[in-house]
């Protein structure tokens, strides 16, 4: 008979429910390293013993992921979880950033309250363009988001009300409580403090109902609409969802720069979003973040090769601009070949590794 200690050794699976099963942090040892990593990016902006911690072009790189990765997670909810595709999220990225320049400059809302407001607008213009999404799908679906792109474009270069047109239009700095957060080292923590709720949001979105007709209507449509799931309903809500990630990532960019152009907001852009959920993986929240780095990163990390060996191969400079967008798109196929699941997939496979080591088999 097994001593009384026996019953103390826990074995087998306890989640009783959903909620349970996808829960955000799996384990306290995950939860807490999230929050550390969240508190030594607190660290980052700061200065000891009058030495940076970080660098200026550090923390550029950081406030890019950050905002490029909330609006490469509205993408992956409407693609990933959804499965609808979309080649217009450029242009509801460049909405809004000018919506929310437009509210702050003429209608004088304060930049703290502009950004969210410019999330809700851009949420309405990206539902009223999901609305193809309830008759059509696929190649045809992707076709029609294309469209929007351009339609928007087009309203960005003629709307001088809003936008400025093709002049641009300034944004104001992001101010709280009369305090103007300018500069890299103060507007890094208002990223940071967007990106934390934001991708907190999209992560608890999953695990509810919503979450889970996204994943049905994804899975097998057809099954989806049997079980009752309002087809018409999810699909144009994902793409809501993801407009309103893609305009609260623009609005950021946009103060951020303090000027929004048109030209920043093409259909080349749209392929770097949809590059950032590949490389990261589809369907994963973390794999966003990591796809987005990857993707901001990457063009760096070949522009300081090239001039590493300048000297030796002086077309390498020359033809940087080449070389940049070129390792993007070498960087998307070489992921569809050999890594389809992403960095998310392939994170999982290394804990896996070494959770079992040595006996890993």
């Amino acid at each position: 008979m097994a001593g009384p200690s026996a019953s103390l050794i826990p074995c087998g699976q306890y989640k009783t429910d959903y909620r349970r099963d996808s829960t955000i942090f799996p384990t306290p040892m995950s939860r807490g390293f999230a929050i550390a990593a969240v508190l030594l990016l607190c660290l980052a902006p700061l200065k000891i013993g009058g030495t940076e911690l970080l660098s200026p072009y550090q923390l550029n790189m950081l406030i890019q992921i950050g905002y490029y990765g909330i609006a490469a997670l509205g993408l992956n909810i409407l693609v990933g979880f959804t499965g609808q595709i979309s080649l217009g999220h450029a242009a509801f990225f460049g909405f809004g950033a000018f919506a929310s320049a437009w509210l702050s400059n003429s209608l004088g809302v304060p930049v703290f309250w502009a950004i969210p407001l410019a999330g809700l607008l851009t949420t309405l213009v990206g539902m009223l363009f999901g609305l193809p999404a309830a008759r059509i799908k696929g190649l045809y679906l992707a076709i029609a988001t294309f469209a929007a792109q351009f339609i928007l474009e087009d309203f960005f270069s003629r709307a001088d009300w809003f936008t400025g047109g093709s002049a641009g239009t300034i944004a104001q700095p992001f101010s709280i409580f009369g305090y103007e957060l300018s500069g890299d080292r103060h507007f890094f923590y208002v990223v940071l403090a967007y990106v934390v709720v934001l991708y907190l949001f999209g992560a608890n979105l999953l695990r509810t109902r919503d979450g889970r007709a996204f994943v049905a209507v994804r899975d097998h449509y057809l099954s989806a609409e049997i079980m009752g799931i309002n087809l018409t309903r999810y699909r144009v809500l994902s793409f809501g969802i993801a407009a309103f990630y893609a305009g609260v990532g623009g609005a950021l960019f946009g103060h951020y720069l303090s000027f929004v152009s048109a030209e920043s907001f093409t259909i080349l852009l749209s392929i770097q979003f949809l590059g950032m959920i590949i490389i990261g993986g589809l369907g994963s929240v973390m794999g966003t973040l990591m796809g987005t780095a990857f993707m901001v990163l990457l063009p760096e990390a070949v522009q300081a090769m090239s001039q590493s060996v300048g000297n030796v191969f002086p077309a390498l400079t020359e033809g940087l601009a080449f070389l940049k967008e070129g390792a993007i798109g070498l960087a998307i196929v070489l992921f569809l070949i050999f890594e389809p699941d992403g960095l998310a997939h392939r994170w999982k496979m290394i804990k896996a590794y070494w959770k079992l080591y040595p006996f890993s088999y």
